[in-house]
């Protein structure tokens, strides 16, 4: 068998892809800057947005009164993300794409990269013709019950949940499921390889065998993924998944070992060079971080079978992503170490989903989530301290170096499971 080759043999090849990541970067950071300047040129400017939220909020004004107004999130065609406010009186608009006129002179380029606040008047209300729409009304008509059919639309089309679902499904553990991710594509990967298989090798041994099925079926897989990803508007872990896939089969095809931290590293290099806005995106760093474990898990127990590592890997993820959601979201309830099965059974449950509704039978499982949504949930607040996140991190990194620290990182986090079961109960 044939030794699969390191990334960077030596220490020029990677100042050699730093060098030239750097370059794209800083072509990307000034076409960034170029729009920046253009946004603020004049006091206002004329944008083009989707609603991405729409809530009320309530407020004292100075006078003692009460002041109601709706906040929308919206996000432009241009990338870049906003918030502003309306009038209390405006119609529920979310999900559609507005024209209107943005206060923006006073933004900083640090605002204008991550997410700023400025006033506007909405001008225009496009039609709402989109195919995503068209998507979303296909699944709205399967389903009698309201909150199922969000669910649906928001593992389909990355529609955003209302805040009570969000809630909900944070407090069962699963909210990691229902926000499409890297997992969403990594199963639908599986699913078009087994469709693309047996159809192409009927005809490649009888009218093309010549071709390479490895070849063929890549690009396949990577075009309607890649569809896929410009119908969602490019979520962040979403295209960290993608980039990762094709960076994979180059490294692969090559003869040249895939998992490794090489691998990963230069995934997170190549994004963040291409789209500098990602460096302060939550999603994207969370994603790369439940990769990071995955290769870290594969790398030391490479030696089990592939049921065991099957059976282990969403246990192993769900442990040590742990302080990363008591850090950043802060709640726990005793459902959510039942993720773990979920996640498994998710396997099996996203493709099944998908073929029930393409047949006009999407209510077939309603049942089922109807029951698991109805459960009482009740999740406490238990936020941990950034150092405790940042020792996790440093566990994290020496544990690539030596068993010992992965040992001592692996009862770190139980440790901190521990301590969450027991404020819990």
């Amino acid at each position: 068998m044939i030794e699969k080759v390191s990334l960077f043999r030596n220490r020029r090849d990677f100042f050699h892809l730093l060098l030239l990541a750097f370059t794209f970067f800083s072509l990307s950071l000034s076409w960034e800057f170029y729009n920046y300047r253009e946004l603020t040129k004049f006091d206002s400017q004329l944008i083009d947005a989707t609603v991405l939220k729409q809530y009320t909020k309530t407020k004292l004004t100075k006078k003692g009164n009460t002041k109601t107004y709706q906040v929308l999130k919206l996000k432009s065609d241009k990338g870049f993300t906003f918030y502003s406010t309306a009038s209390s009186k405006l119609s529920d608009i979310k999900y559609k794409r507005v024209q209107l006129e943005a206060w923006a002179g006073e933004i900083s380029f640090y605002e204008y990269m991550t997410n700023f606040f400025c006033f506007s008047k909405i001008l225009k209300i496009y039609p709402d013709s989109s195919y995503k729409t068209a998507l979303n009304d296909f699944i709205d008509k399967q389903h009698s019950n309201r909150d199922i059919s969000l669910l649906y639309q928001a593992l389909f089309s990355a529609k955003q949940l209302p805040y009570e679902l969000q809630t909900l499904f944070s407090n069962l553990g699963v909210s990691h499921l229902i926000a499409i991710s890297g997992f969403h594509l990594g199963v639908l990967s599986a699913v078009l390889f087994f469709l693309f298989k047996g159809p192409y090798r009927l005809l490649q041994n009888r009218y093309f065998p010549y071709r390479s099925f490895k070849v063929d079926s890549f690009i396949f897989i990577i075009l309607i993924l890649l569809s896929y990803l410009l119908f969602l508007d490019t979520p962040p872990s979403l295209l960290r998944a993608f980039v990762m896939l094709f960076i994979g089969f180059i490294l692969y095809d090559r003869g040249i070992e895939i998992l490794s931290m090489q691998t990963l590293l230069l995934t997170v290099i190549t994004i963040l060079a291409l789209f500098p806005r990602l460096f302060f995106s939550l999603g994207f760093w969370l994603s790369s971080s439940g990769v990071f474990y995955i290769f870290l898990f594969l790398i030391h127990y490479k030696h089990l079978s592939k049921l065991l590592q099957f059976l282990l890997l969403p246990l192993w993820v769900y442990l040590l992503m742990l302080p990363f959601s008591l850090v950043i979201f802060g709640n726990f309830s005793l459902y959510h170490p039942l993720s773990i099965l979920w996640t498994s059974l998710f396997t099996l449950f996203y493709p099944l989903s998908i073929v029930l509704h393409i047949l006009n039978i999407g209510d077939m499982l309603d049942g089922v989530l109807l029951y698991g949504m109805g459960l009482q949930t009740e999740a406490v607040k238990l936020s941990l301290s950034t150092a405790l996140l940042f020792l996790q991190v440093v566990l994290s990194f020496a544990s690539l170096y030596k068993k010992s620290l992965l040992t001592l990182l692996i009862f770190y986090d139980l440790s901190i499971f521990i301590y969450a079961i027991y404020n819990v109960t």
